[in-house]
């Protein structure tokens, strides 16, 4: 065992009887596999297999048969020693006798904590205005409007139903065309000065729109270019927004709320909650950072590595609920892993740092919870999730996960302290 700083490296030799065993099992493995003649399919004896494709052909599959073994042995040896990366594993020697793996190890850095109590960091005030609450009972309104066919001309708000078709210097060109297009009028949606042009328009109506194509535009062949769009008005349709009363009110389904003063507190109080939760996570946000100013560490390159391997398969699965893959998405944005990586790194710093220091102040505080608290607090998670205790340990990972948590909650806590 050889020990340098930030890193460790462990010896671990199998040999005798449990070598001998994982190379009956790799050749019994190895033999159903292949045919030799004069013997049915695995059926030929050890000593002709070995003959035919030597000792070395059992070495990899045994050495497999032997890791999780070595793995449990290196445990034992590191002790009270921790490890923040998966090992790097070799082989120092691997024959007839024995095989003997090497375990180089990224080892826990020292935290040095500097002041993380008192901190400068507040939780700004929160405050609900009249505009929120009224914009929020707006934006709940809107989504109970109808659309209803007008006859008169297309004003700011309406929906043209349009068909319209795109030519640059007199050719039609990809993507410019479409059919009983739905634009509602100020949205935005279409290039700016598009919309504005069909304003007083009417159904029936047809009108060449010239217009220029914004500089930033993705299409290399029409960005800056004027281009001219004909029009054809199919339909016309105002936006209904109703109003608040017994029929909005039905149609909301919130139990208690029949009036506009009881929607107006229940809007507040939601509006409240999502705003102290907010101040909550960037005052938390805040002391972490100002905090971790104060720390010493020095992170190992390996713990980076593998914070950025999470942070990407994250990622990954974020974007694959989109219905992207990380491959279309490095095609979107011309990068690729390394560029993803690099621009992740400073986050990835940062949460080992935190981490870090969040279990050294957990250490230093003496905050730590005993196996019956844990269960009690997992009752209480799990009652929080409504869920079975059982199932939420299953998701949450285990006994020790709910201990880790919890210290880590309190270590916050303790940053949250004015003195």
């Amino acid at each position: 065992m050889e020990k340098k700083k930030g890193t460790m490296e462990i010896s671990i030799k199998i040999e005798g009887e449990p070598w001998t065993e994982a190379l009956d099992k790799a050749f019994k493995t190895a033999n159903a596999k292949v045919k030799i003649d004069g013997f049915r399919k695995g059926k030929a004896p050890k000593d002709i297999f070995i003959k035919k494709y030597g000792k070395e052909a059992l070495y990899a599959d045994a050495a497999d048969i032997c890791l999780q073994d070595a793995y449990s042995k290196m445990l034992e040896k590191l002790g009270d020693e921790q490890i923040v990366a998966q090992p790097q594993i070799s082989l120092n020697q691997i024959d007839d006798k024995g095989i003997e793996f090497n375990f180089k190890l990224t080892l826990k850095p020292d935290v040095k904590l500097g002041k993380y109590k008192g901190l400068k960091t507040k939780k700004a005030k929160v405050e609900v205005t009249e505009k929120e609450v009224k914009e929020a009972i707006d934006h709940m309104r809107s989504h109970y409007a109808e659309n209803i066919v007008k006859e008169g001309a297309i004003e700011e708000g309406d929906i043209a139903i349009i068909d319209f078709e795109g030519f640059k210097d007199g050719v039609a060109f990809e993507g410019g065309k479409g059919e009983n297009y739905s634009l509602k009028i100020g949205s935005g949606t279409f290039i700016p000065g598009f919309e504005e042009q069909l304003i007083g328009l009417k159904p029936g109506d047809e009108k060449e729109i010239n217009i220029t194509f914004p500089e930033d535009y993705h299409s290399e062949d029409l960005k800056g270019q004027p281009v001219v769009f004909k029009v054809k008005v199919h339909e016309v349709k105002e936006v209904s927004i109703p109003e608040i009363d017994d029929e909005f009110f039905k149609d909301l389904g919130l139990e208690g709320i029949d009036t506009i003063e009881a929607l107006e507190k229940q809007i507040k109080e939601n509006i409240q909650a999502q705003k102290e939760t907010t101040a909550e996570n960037e005052y938390i946000d805040g002391l972490l950072e100002e905090a971790a100013s104060h720390i010493e560490v020095e992170i190992p390159d390996e713990m980076i590595e593998e914070e950025l391997q999470r942070m990407l398969k994250q990622y990954e699965e974020n974007i694959k609920m989109q219905g992207i893959t990380l491959e279309q998405f490095y095609q979107f944005t011309n990068s690729d892993e390394q560029a993803l990586k690099d621009q992740m790194k400073p986050e990835a710093i940062n949460r080992i740092k935190f981490r870090l220091m969040l279990e050294e102040i957990a250490k230093v505080e003496n905050i730590d919870l005993d196996d019956k608290k844990a269960e009690e607090e997992a009752n209480r998670l799990a009652e929080k999730y409504q869920m079975e205790k059982d199932e939420f340990l299953d998701n949450f990972g285990g006994l020790d996960m709910v201990k880790y948590d919890y210290k880590m909650r309190q270590a916050i806590e303790v940053l949250k302290q004015d003195k």
